[in-house]
């Protein structure tokens, strides 16, 4: 006789429980229902020998096997302009979901400091001042995506990709996210958080003069603000940023969702929160339980 599979979920009817005074001792994997119909089996149970004949389908009892499927962990790409709140919101996103906080430039400094082989490379055009090539920050990222904690519990991935050929390229490797997020916030409120930010050279707490002010007249009098934190200058950096997020969302634009980054960091979480548990529902609905 052919061998025979068993689901690990099966429910039986209350009549044909294994537990019946019909059958003594049966196998508790008895019943198994093949399509219309049962299969024949000959098991055995403290030396006696059983024969289950197969059934006519329409009196075959509806018994239902479920094998139920572990959705995969999320995977995002969350992206913001300079001062968009993008920093708060990984934090908020990771501490509840639970996901890995993966930015192209934090892990870009790390591979250098532990002169791995992408890390060496990166060095050699670092210290040249040039940038690196796109291949090697592409080749970081997607061998950090691949690892064990990240294909367990799910990635976010922080600002990247930066152009329409990185995602590309991520896209070649077969790495794509289920949701690309878009903090989309107005250009005057980035230039108002950009410009009243500053720098606590002693303790290197970050203020902002109208939203985070400084506890005290001492800590405001040794506070300094970044070179390149100017209207001029911040509006230059929009300005690349924006014709850098046109490109990516060519790639994702059915994937992307655009959050109001004009309110309150709490309200800001609450879209994205709303857009990862409908993601979450529908993979859930799409690999959830067979029914037989």
């Amino acid at each position: 006789m052919g061998s025979t599979s068993f689901s690990p979920s099966i429910s039986l009817s209350p009549s044909l429980s294994p537990h019946s005074s019909k059958f003594p001792n049966p196998s508790p994997n008895l019943f198994l229902r093949s399509h219309s119909s049962f299969t024949p089996l000959t098991l055995r149970s403290n030396q006696t020998r059983y024969r289950f004949k197969k059934l006519p389908s329409s009196n075959a009892p509806n018994f239902l096997v479920a094998a139920s499927a572990k959705a995969e962990p999320l995977k995002v790409i969350i992206s913001g302009a300079p001062a968009s709140g993008k920093g708060t919101q990984c934090e908020l996103i990771t501490q509840k979901y639970g996901l890995v906080h993966i930015a192209a430039g934090d892990l870009l400094r790390a591979e250098v400091a532990a002169a791995s082989e992408n890390g060496k490379l990166a060095k050699e055009y670092m210290e040249k001042g040039e940038l690196v090539p796109d291949e090697i920050v592409v080749m970081m990222v997607k061998e950090r995506l691949l690892q064990p904690d990240s294909q367990q519990r799910g990635w976010l991935l922080d600002g990247y990709p930066r152009s329409s050929s990185q995602a590309a390229a991520l896209e070649d490797y077969g790495i794509r996210p289920d949701v690309f997020i878009l903090l989309d916030v107005s250009e005057d409120i980035l230039v108002e958080r950009v410009v009243g930010r500053r720098l606590d050279p002693l303790t290197g707490k970050i203020y902002h003069l109208k939203y985070s002010p400084p506890e005290n007249n001492e800590i405001a009098s040794r506070l300094t603000q970044r070179f390149d934190d100017t209207e001029e200058k911040v509006k230059l950096r929009l300005r690349t940023h924006h014709q850098n997020v046109d490109a990516v969302l060519s790639v994702y634009k059915d994937i992307t969702v655009k959050v109001n980054g004009n309110e309150a960091k709490e309200r800001v979480f609450a879209q994205i929160d709303a857009a990862l548990t409908h993601v979450g529902e529908q993979r859930k609905v799409n690999s959830g339980s067979v029914a037989a």
